[in-house]
């Protein structure tokens, strides 16, 4: 019961602000209606994918592509797997998980958050649109060094440390 306590009282506020006429109270169940309700539509197809994926990659084809040792072509085939995916950002953590256990390198797994957070396809389309061509470009091009100097960083930092994941 008490690890339920935040959710409760969650519920309980929400309840009450429909009462008591409270519109702030009213838009955060309505914004949490919609957000749920995105992600339990979202996840459940994203669970099949990675599925998919952990059956029809074996790992040594990732371990090859994007492994420790794949330097500059491993780093663009992250890129390329993180542009084309669709989806909010903790769709890209499964996969990002996924990849961690098939081999890949952490340089390669942070360098897959970074873009896909960043150089979606869909996403730069929309951002084309409103912002146009020249600030896209520009943008992706400053901040994807930022992300593989961050990833080196994190790489090297993590390197000695005996770094390894749990299992869920």
């Amino acid at each position: 019961m008490k690890k339920y306590i935040f959710f409760i009282g969650f519920i309980l506020f929400v309840v009450c602000s429909y009462f008591f006429q409270l519109s702030v109270g009213k838009e955060i169940g309505y914004n949490f209606t919609i957000f749920f309700t995105e992600m339990i539509t979202f996840l459940p197809m994203m669970f099949i994918l990675i599925g998919l994926f952990d059956v029809w990659f074996p790992k040594e084809k990732v371990v090859k592509h994007i492994g420790k040792d794949t330097g500059i072509k491993g780093t663009l085939w992250v890129i390329l797997l993180a542009m084309l995916q669709a989806g909010p950002l903790y769709g890209a953590f499964p996969v990002a998980y996924l990849l961690w256990k098939k081999g890949s390198s952490i340089r390669n797994i942070f360098i897959y958050l970074g873009a896909f957070s960043t150089l979606k396809i869909p996403m730069l389309a929309f951002e084309i649109g409103f912002l146009g061509l020249k600030f896209s470009l520009l943008r992706s091009l400053i901040t994807l060094p930022v992300f593989i100097l961050i990833a080196a960083l994190m790489e090297a930092d993590l390197k000695n440390k005996q770094f390894e994941l749990q299992q869920p």
